[in-house]
């Protein structure tokens, strides 16, 4: 071991070591633009995953661009607009996929131009990484309230939605939690809502047509729920039951108000837009996340505690 005693020569050390820290971060290539397609535009909670985006590429580069779009979960509609952000030459990709599996050679497009893919709110296969809501959690924890409300017994409905991963992953987190009831019959589960206020209204003027007795629903995300219970009360129908899954603005006045909605799993759009920027950043300029599979927590919100719920406006 030596001593550097030349003050002259520890000046010059600390100066190139100096230089060397500030190259390998100057190294790091600027984020210019971000391209979103998500499933439609026309729900809240894809809005906030928008600002989610905007707000993180903005504390990264204030001169960054978003370019978001609806798919409407039409799967060739997304193809085109990946290929338009191809063309584009954006940094990256975030990912809402209209088709989780499907979608793989517009991913595999886009990264063989170096383009890296972030997966959003559902999986999207090859994706560099997806960052999502513990989706069968928030079936289960949504699922488990409502059978505790109905007291273990009953008729049930599922109200499904579009078969993107995260539909998929909280129906059977639902169906996981009902099938330790033996006392609820679950009357439906497979009818496609269309993740929107009027698919779940139509489908639940279905249902409570076709069924006398219904005790409570489960719907796959919160403008179901606030569709569904629009549909209850042009029906004159009461006593129902229903919890979905979101925690989006619309439910937290329906908790607030004299609705049959009871309870929401919350999810957290605008934080879970922040990260997968965050991480599409990192692999930018090639740093890998540990796991590619980044899973955030849901929470339960209901009548009892939604008037501390720090909602998606909180941001």
């Amino acid at each position: 071991m030596f001593q550097i005693k030349s003050k002259a020569l520890q000046t010059t050390l600390a100066c190139a070591l100096a230089f060397a820290a500030c190259a390998a971060h100057a190294a790091d290539k600027q984020l210019k633009s971000i391209g979103v397609t998500v499933g439609s535009l026309g729900n809240p909670y894809f809005v906030t995953v928008v600002k989610g985006a905007e707000a993180q590429a903005k504390a990264l580069n204030p001169n960054a661009k978003v370019v978001a779009v609806s798919a409407d979960y039409d799967l060739n509609k997304q193809f085109t607009q990946i290929d338009n952000f191809i063309s584009a030459h954006v940094d990256m990709i975030l990912l809402n996929a209209a088709d989780p599996k499907a979608i793989a050679p517009a991913v595999k497009k886009a990264q063989a131009a170096g383009i890296p893919v972030i997966a959003v709110d559902v999986a999207a296969a090859g994706a560099d990484a997806t960052v999502q809501t513990n989706n069968v959690k928030a079936g289960q924890i949504s699922c488990e309230f409502l059978a505790k409300k109905i007291g273990g017994k009953g008729n049930v409905i599922i109200e499904n939605g579009p078969q993107v991963s995260a539909v998929v992953d909280r129906v059977n987190g639902c169906k996981a939690v009902l099938a330790k009831n033996p006392g609820i019959k679950i009357l439906s589960a497979d009818q496609d809502g269309k993740g929107s206020r009027e698919g779940g209204m139509a489908a639940m003027q279905g249902y409570l047509t076709r069924f006398p007795k219904l005790d409570g629903l489960f719907t796959i995300n919160d403008p179901q729920a606030v569709g569904s219970d629009l549909a209850a009360k042009q029906l004159n129908r009461a006593n129902i039951v229903i919890t979905s899954v979101d925690g989006a603005p619309d439910i937290e006045t329906a908790l607030k108000s004299n609705t049959l909605v009871q309870a929401s799993a919350s999810q957290d759009p605008f934080a879970m837009a922040k990260e997968a920027v965050t991480v599409g950043y990192g692999i930018m300029n090639g740093k890998k996340p540990a796991n590619p599979m980044i899973l955030l927590d849901p929470l339960l919100v209901t009548r009892d505690n939604v008037s501390g719920y720090k909602g998606w406006g909180s941001h």
